[in-house]
C-alpha cells in the first residue's frame, strides 16, 4: 500500500505526471524535456529526483546529460496503474501536445549535441 500511496504523491503534481506520461514512450533525456515545458534544468530534475525517489524512474548518464525511464520492472499494482494512465489519458489535450513537442524535440537530437572549445561535437 505505501508504495501505491507514494506513487500518486509523486503524480499529485502536473509537471510529474506529464513526465511520466512521456516516459510511457521511452527512454527521454532531460534536455529533451526542459525543451518540451520550457522549464530550467533545475526545475525540471528537481521533478525527477521526486519521482526516482518514488520508485518510479530510473537514470542514466550519456555524455553530459542524464537520461530518464521508467523503472522496471514496477511493482505490478503500479505497473498496472501506469499502463491505465496511459490508455486512458493519452488522449487528453495536453499530453497529445506534450507527446508531439516530444516528437519534434527528439527529431533535434539536442542531447548529442555538446558544446566543446566553441565548436559542436556529437558525444
Amino acid at each position: 500500500m505505501e508504495q501505491l500511496t507514494q506513487m500518486y504523491k509523486a503524480l499529485s503534481e502536473d509537471m510529474r505526471l506529464r513526465v511520466v506520461m512521456l516516459l510511457t514512450h521511452g527512454e527521454i533525456c532531460v534536455c529533451d524535456l526542459m525543451a518540451i515545458f520550457g522549464e530550467s534544468q533545475s526545475k525540471v530534475s528537481r521533478h525527477l529526483a521526486y519521482l526516482k525517489h518514488s520508485g518510479l524512474v530510473k537514470s542514466k548518464r550519456v555524455g553530459t546529460w542524464m537520461h530518464y525511464s521508467l523503472k522496471e520492472p514496477l511493482d505490478s499494482t503500479i505497473d498496472a496503474q501506469v499502463t491505465f494512465m496511459k490508455q486512458q489519458l493519452s488522449q487528453l489535450p495536453v499530453f497529445l501536445r506534450d507527446e508531439e513537442k516530444m516528437q519534434d524535440i527528439k527529431k533535434q537530437k539536442l542531447c548529442e549535441e555538446d558544446i566543446k572549445d566553441g565548436r559542436r561535437a556529437s558525444q
